[in-house]
């Protein structure tokens, strides 16, 4: 059995990891931990796992994850990841890392849109752990850089049509609306149940910090730097993204080329989904899960490409992707702890 730890386990990403790794048939949880959580039983803080975990947290010391563990989760917040991360690889650990701290290669950009970065050796070590376009370089990795969740609906959506030329990349607006998990289980007046409810938001407008992680990867298909609008939204909801992507088509592509391209691009693999033409996505049939269901629709009026991208925020924007990544890593079949079918209604 592969033994795991989850440093940061009593976040929203922590428990959606512990969850999808009780029911993993390879997997044993060895270790959890929470500094503020320290000494209490996972079953009392969140009672859903009783009959199902029982472990204890744990400080979070690399020394004891790397003696009871082969691989660790790093849920942890930015910045407290690089703390950590060092030690366990130096111990002969495997890591992937749910935090944004090794998603940028260039240090001076982490800098920009977080702070300065305390270990940019790793930066050029780190894999974007993408699987549908990074498997073979996450095989070999030590330390996988697990996408964020806007990111993942995004360059979902337009990967296959930047690697093909089949839009201007100067035309990409993509605007996403994301359940109230994504800002994480702390306290914030704006995330409370009345500020939330029966409301619809935009937030961060032209300053998310997922923006660099979009336009670096979306550069990398476009070959040439990428920039976009992104205008994220908090919608009345607990789990989900959905994101509708527009751009401009380039002269003389039609409806054919972009469901070639689609098709092509993720036709034999397991997390993404494609609609069936003139029907598009909703949260609703993905949630709890790990796939990526993409629909979309061409304007012949404006030539413009409109897809609607749809994960679960929790699964496939942080916790699943991470134990597909996890899979790969390890040599076990992609999809192991993540066959079950999404939770609708």
């Amino acid at each position: 059995m592969l033994r795991v730890a989850i440093a940061g386990a009593s976040g929203y990403t922590g428990f959606e990891l512990l969850r999808i790794l009780c029911a993993h048939p390879s997997v044993k949880v060895s270790t959890i931990t929470s500094r503020q959580q320290k000494g209490q039983r996972i079953d009392d803080f969140y009672p859903a796992f009783k009959r199902h975990c029982d472990l204890v947290f744990e400080e979070t010391d690399p020394e004891r994850l790397a003696a009871s563990s082969d691989l660790v989760f790093t849920a942890l917040p930015h910045q407290a990841s690089m703390d950590i991360i060092p030690g366990l690889l130096e111990r002969g650990v495997r890591v992937v890392d749910l935090s944004a701290d090794y998603r940028l290669r260039d240090p001076e950009v982490y800098g920009k849109w977080y702070s300065k970065h305390r270990t940019p050796e790793l930066l050029k070590e780190a894999v974007y752990g993408l699987p549908e376009f990074y498997r073979e370089k996450i095989r070999s990795a030590r330390l996988v850089a697990n996408p964020g969740c806007y990111p993942t609906s995004v360059i979902l959506a337009m990967a296959p049509m930047l690697s093909r030329g089949l839009v201007d990349p100067e035309t990409i607006i993509a605007d996403s609306k994301s359940g109230v998990s994504g800002a994480g289980r702390g306290l914030d007046l704006g995330l409370h149940f009345c500020e939330v409810n029966e409301g619809f938001k935009a937030y961060k407008v032209a300053e998310h910090r997922h923006t660099p992680e979009i336009e670096q990867e979306l550069g990398v298909f476009a070959g040439r730097p990428v920039t976009i609008n992104f205008t994220p939204h908090l919608v009345p909801m607990s789990r989900g993204i959905l994101s509708t992507v527009y751009s401009n088509l380039k002269p003389g592509v039609g409806a054919l080329d972009v469901e070639e391209a689609f098709r092509n691009c993720f036709g034999n693999e397991l997390f993404v989904r494609l609609c069936a033409p003139n029907q598009l996505p909703t949260t609703l049939q993905v949630r709890g899960s790990n796939y990526c269901d993409l629909g979309w629709k061409v304007d012949e009026r404006t030539r413009r490409l409109i897809v609607t991208s749809v994960i679960d925020n929790l699964t496939r924007g942080a916790s699943g992707q991470a134990v597909c990544n996890m899979n790969i890593m390890c040599g076990l079949p992609e999809d192991d702890g993540l066959k079950d079918v999404p939770w609708q209604p």
